[in-house]
């Protein structure tokens, strides 16, 4: 239970106490332990016995310091690293600005046997941050560094020297970062389950090869806006990672149904797959990732251009257990497509969200197709031209809790005398 410093005056005429009398330490120290950073807090300032019991480092095994960020300095981490010592197992930093490599250095030394540490957004840190805890935390096993841009290979290197246990490391948006730091990571951290390298634009496909070869543990991937990487790379990484589950390769204009094929044939326990802006791909892909694939959940296909019905067809036959099916912009798809979706086995208990935005063939009978999808929580309908008001109030009738996101746009008004002028879109028109 939450407990607020005004509802504890009773306690506070002296250490003595009825509560101190009757709980045990140990009793205390227990409820303590359930007890989020503020209110802690504010048991410190009881009494002298409640402040050393609510400090001790028992209680704080796991801190997340997001929702103070902005007042979060240095010296704040490293008087809790002196407190916590030992005890700190999962520590959250998100955010915090104000944290640099010195702070982290004393954290390092104190808390050696972190397990979880996260320094997204701290964009103070540097490859100095990453030598501390190569040196003092070889029990970390979860690190996010994700929008650390001063991050560079020697980060990697320092954590295959000293952090062995990694299963997951964020390094998106460190775009110094080149295949020789995949290297040496993935050489000395044959545990590794999650890889977040998105925006890591310097990568290629020789550092998914090395992936290929040492992660065989590999469950999560993403690649998104890796624009170097080519369907050679990502073939050695399906082929080498039977394990996979998630990957993401949106933004990846290179790749091709080559990839789809070596998913199909190499990765059966696929779950999410996106592949947004990816339009080389077609139905083919589709099709032989489908038959082989049938635990996918969630599928970003927006801007998949080539793709039709047929894609849907497969998905509906093979994939009973679709969650989550993003198709904006795929402008081919028609209310065939989504008939066959509507009334296939993942329709009736999972299908939770279906993204049509710009799809103009789309018309109010995929409404009715869907009425059927007990479980569908959101649809998208920005500019799907042939929907109309009447149609989404119908699906209400059966779908009463669902969200719909539409946007009808204002007649366009007639082109200006003379006609030379440039043509806007409805989008810019608003602005």
């Amino acid at each position: 239970p939450r407990l607020d410093i005004e509802s504890v005056s009773m306690f506070t005429n002296s250490d003595e106490a009825v509560i101190n009398k009757k709980l045990p330490k140990e009793l205390l120290l227990r409820i303590f332990s359930f007890l989020d950073v503020v209110t802690l807090c504010r048991c410190a300032q009881v009494s002298r016995s409640w402040n050393v019991l609510a400090l001790d480092g028992s209680n704080w095994q796991r801190i997340d310091l997001f929702d103070f960020q902005r007042d979060i300095e240095g010296r704040v981490v490293e008087n809790i690293s002196k407190r916590c010592g030992g005890f700190l197992r999962k520590l959250s930093l998100r955010g915090c600005l104000g944290v640099g490599d010195s702070a982290l250095r004393t954290f390092s030394q104190n808390c050696r046997n972190i397990e979880l540490l996260s320094l997204n957004g701290c964009t103070k840190i540097t490859d100095s941050t990453c030598n501390s805890l190569s040196k003092f935390c070889p029990k970390l096993k979860h690190l996010d560094l994700a929008s650390c841009t001063s991050i560079t290979n020697l980060s990697l290197k320092a954590l295959s020297e000293g952090c062995p246990l990694l299963e997951q490391l964020n390094i998106s948006w460190c775009d110094q970062v080149t295949k020789d730091g995949i290297q040496a990571l993935v050489r000395s951290c044959p545990g590794l389950k999650g890889l977040f390298l998105k925006g890591c634009t310097q990568l290629e496909d020789e550092a998914l090869k090395h992936i290929g070869a040492h992660c065989p543990e590999l469950v999560t991937l993403n690649l998104q806006t890796c624009s170097q990487i080519t369907d050679e790379g990502l073939i050695t990484i399906c082929r080498g990672c039977h394990r996979l589950q998630s990957l993401c390769v949106s933004g990846c204009a290179n790749i091709t149904d080559a990839i789809l094929h070596a998913l199909g044939q190499n990765c059966p326990r696929l779950r999410i797959l996106e592949v947004a802006r990816c339009s080389q791909l077609t139905d083919v892909g589709f099709t032989t990732l489908a038959r082989n694939c049938h635990e996918l959940e969630k599928m970003d296909l927006e801007e998949c251009v080539q793709i039709t019905d047929g894609t849907l067809i497969q998905l509906s036959i093979h994939c009973p257990r679709l969650q989550v099916l993003s198709l904006s912009h795929c402008e081919l798809i028609t209310d065939d497509g989504i008939r066959h979706l509507g009334s296939g086995p993942c329709a009736h208990d999972r299908l939770e969200v279906i993204e049509l935005d710009n799809c103009p063939l789309i018309t109010d009978a995929s409404l009715e197709h869907l009425k059927s999808c007990h479980s569908l929580d959101r649809i998208e309908l920005y500019d799907c031209q042939q929907i109309t008001r009447a149609g989404i109030k119908r699906l209400r009738t059966h779908l009463p809790n669902i969200k719909v996101h539409a946007y009808f746009a204002p007649v366009t008004p007639p082109p200006s005398v003379g006609g030379s002028r440039q043509r806007f879109c409805r989008c810019c028109v608003l602005l």
